[in-house]
């Protein structure tokens, strides 16, 4: 029954995302984006074919916008904007102007009498995001090979990894971690392959074959991953983003071959699409439940994740590329190199 209105649903979202992506929003993309910083922090996002500013609401989780109060924001006739503040007893109208640098890129607003900053991010630089990492790199895959995992207690359901690739050749695989084109800016895996425990890997397929219908396929960014490139992500990530890295002491679900780091691919063009940000992007962007952005990219990631779950795997809230298969925890962590596989 789940299957069934997960992809009743995907479809639903499908035509809005068609509605939506017919639209003529691009005139006004420049303008999207994160303001501010925290404490002091709002969004400009498209909804409808509209502009809204969304501020912050405090929420018991602590999450950045993980709930909000949103305004909308119209263009006048003579191309400013006016934001529409409705209040419990009275509306207001207030002039909010942009400001842009010599290549017409927004750069800040002002908002009453203060002046906000925009935020750049990587992705929209054409650039990959990247850590200033802890560590120097050119010892830390030799600490991290020498180093013991965790011992688990338990039983454990025997490892039975595949290789995607060999389950559906139209899965696009960008195995970042084979470049140097991630985050830590350096290869870590000696093969560009993904694996994936055999339960794990047949449901995967299902959902690439399901969006064969609104036109999209799967791109497979990581799957299984050897215990130490967890140990080697961790020591060299800094304090306050460990939030995106697992701990190497409990193990990551990628080390059991339960857990997948994808995105979609256009299957007239085979480019990737835009999901509102990069892979393995530390920011507030990457949340799963992130407001921001405009339509299509919100329809994009909503339809990933009901598909997704209509096979049994679940978003991890901090990351929307990264779903955890149902039974992840039945295996075992695992430090097996690909060319032993």
């Amino acid at each position: 029954m789940g299957k069934f209105v997960n992809r009743s649903c995907a479809a639903i979202l499908f035509l809005f995302l068609l509605v939506w992506s017919s639209s003529g929003l691009a005139a006004e993309e420049n303008l999207l984006g994160v303001y501010g910083r925290e404490g002091a922090q709002f969004l400009i996002r498209e909804r409808s074919g509209e502009l809204e500013l969304l501020y912050k609401a405090e929420n018991k989780e602590g999450h950045e916008f993980a709930s909000y109060c949103s305004y909308p924001l119209r263009k006048g006739a003579d191309g400013s904007y006016e934001l529409l503040l409705f209040g419990p007893a009275q509306q207001t109208q207030a002039k909010v102007r942009f400001f842009y640098d010599a290549a017409q890129r927004v750069t800040g607003v002002l908002l009453g009498e203060k002046r906000y900053g925009k935020q750049s991010f990587a992705q929209e630089e054409g650039k990959t995001f990247r850590i200033q990492p802890q560590l120097p790199l050119a010892g830390l895959r030799q600490k991290a090979l020498q180093a013991k995992m965790p011992v688990e207690e338990g039983a454990f359901l025997k490892p039975d990894l595949v290789e995607l690739k060999n389950m559906d050749a139209s899965l696009q695989l960008d195995i970042r971690y084979a470049t140097d084109n991630n985050f830590m800016g350096m290869p870590l895996y000696e093969e560009g392959r993904a694996f994936l425990q055999r339960p794990a890997a047949e449901a995967l397929v299902r959902v690439n074959q399901a969006l064969k219908k609104y036109g999209y396929g799967l791109i497979i960014y990581d799957a299984y991953r050897p215990w130490y490139v967890t140990k080697m992500f961790w020591d060299a990530t800094p304090e306050a983003q460990k939030v995106f890295v697992a701990d190497p002491a409990k193990g990551s679900r990628h080390n059991r071959g339960g857990a997948v780091d994808i995105g979609l691919y256009s299957r007239k063009t085979g480019q990737s699409v835009d999901m509102g940000s990069g892979y393995d992007e530390f920011s507030l962007r990457a949340f799963s439940w992130y407001p921001g952005g405009n339509s299509v990219q919100r329809e994009r990631r909503e339809l990933l994740r009901l598909l997704m779950a209509g096979e049994g795997f679940a978003v991890y809230p901090e990351e929307w590329w990264h779903f955890d298969y149902a039974a992840w925890r039945s295996y075992p962590l695992l430090n097996v190199p690909f060319h032993e596989l």
